[in-house]
């Protein structure tokens, strides 16, 4: 190797580790709005094609038309969430107050219950060691009190801080609108500038926002919908903290097979318990008809097949997405699972390329 190619390496890699630090720096100063970014950044994909109508209406004024679909995005999604999301953590906070002092005697309930199982049953019940109320009791009250708690504690974290809330949730529609009006453009310069080849790159991207849509409209959509009937469901029948309740079957939707049944279930058989016939009917009913049918309704339609992943790998990494990162993991988690797929795909073509 010649004295100028051996100075061309070194000048090569000193730029490249001179990159990769100035990456992590910028990483770190921006860390404290990364999650205000990422959604911003969602926020982007999902509506692009609302922004492109927009623009289309507006004779191509793309400042104009960025910030009328922000607009939008603020009054049509952004601000019923915000408030029904006071009226879920006012729930959760007033459970989690009245099980902190004691106010919930939650073995009436499971007494209702069990008296009203069959004989045999309840002789089941008594051998399996659920027979025993207070255990049962305080094992049911420390899962709600966990469940509950988790939504009232980082509801008292946001409250704390509510300056920072503030500006990142700014900063997030600030980010929102140029990623908005420019998004063409910084997908097509970060496709140019990942360090592979140009097709590569392409099918990477074309599977970041094919996954991160399909999430999004399959997860937080369908979950959402299921959500909102079972709080209406709750609400009709007269069951307490119908939002908060809603919320969990929105996240337990995210579960294969048993789904939101795992919330409304135990409602009907409290109801029916407590004598409360048609009220436990109708649980049922919904359930079963509106809130179960509306998965493999919408599903389908919003979704397709554009993830490309088996339900399996969709619910691990959609789980452990959240438990690694909170409500973020929802999308990161089947992201992460189908650019994983998509590398190794293309990794298997390149060697059978060049075994053929």
């Amino acid at each position: 190797m010649d004295e100028q190619s051996r100075r061309t390496r070194i000048e090569h890699g000193g730029f490249l580790l001179f990159l990769l630090a100035i990456t992590v720096l910028l990483g770190f100063i921006a860390w404290p709005f990364l999650t205000a970014l990422f959604w911003a950044m969602l926020a982007a994909i999902m509506f692009q094609p609302l922004y492109r109508r927009v623009l289309r209406n507006m004779g191509g004024r793309r400042n104009r038309a960025a910030a009328l679909t922000l607009l939008v995005i603020t009054v049509a999604v952004v601000i019923p969430l915000m408030i029904i999301g006071t009226m879920i953590v006012d729930q959760a906070t007033g459970i989690y107050l009245a099980i902190q002092e004691e106010q919930l005697d939650a073995s009436q309930y499971f007494r209702w219950g069990y008296d009203a199982l069959p004989a045999r049953l309840q002789v089941m019940v008594d051998n399996s060691g659920y027979g025993d109320f207070y255990v049962l009791q305080q094992r049911a009250l420390e899962l709600l009190q966990e469940s509950v708690g988790l939504i009232a504690s980082k509801a008292l974290e946001i409250g704390g801080g509510v300056l920072g809330f503030a500006l990142s949730f700014a900063v997030g529609l600030y980010a929102a609108f140029f990623m908005l009006r420019d998004g063409e453009e910084l997908t097509a310069a970060v496709q140019t500038s990942l360090p592979m080849k140009p097709s590569i790159a392409e099918r990477l991207v074309e599977s970041f926002v094919s996954v991160t849509r399909a999430t999004i409209k399959g997860s937080i959509v369908v979950g959402l919908v299921q959500g909102a009937l079972g709080a209406i469901t709750f609400w009709i029948v007269g069951l307490p903290a119908a939002l908060l309740f809603g919320l969990l079957m929105a996240i337990f939707s995210l579960l294969p097979a048993v789904g939101t049944a795992i919330v409304w279930v135990p409602a009907a058989i409290y109801l029916l318990a407590t004598g409360a016939i048609w009220q436990g009917l109708v649980v049922i009913g919904s359930g079963v008809l509106v809130i179960g049918m509306a998965d493999n309704a919408l599903r389908p339609i919003l979704v397709g097949r554009d993830t490309g992943l088996p339900d399996w790998v969709i619910l691990v990494t959609t789980l452990g997405g959240i438990g690694v990162l909170g409500i973020t993991g929802i999308v990161v988690g089947p992201v992460a699972a189908g650019l994983f797929i998509t590398g190794w795909a293309i990794l298997r073509e390149q060697r059978g390329l060049a075994e053929g």
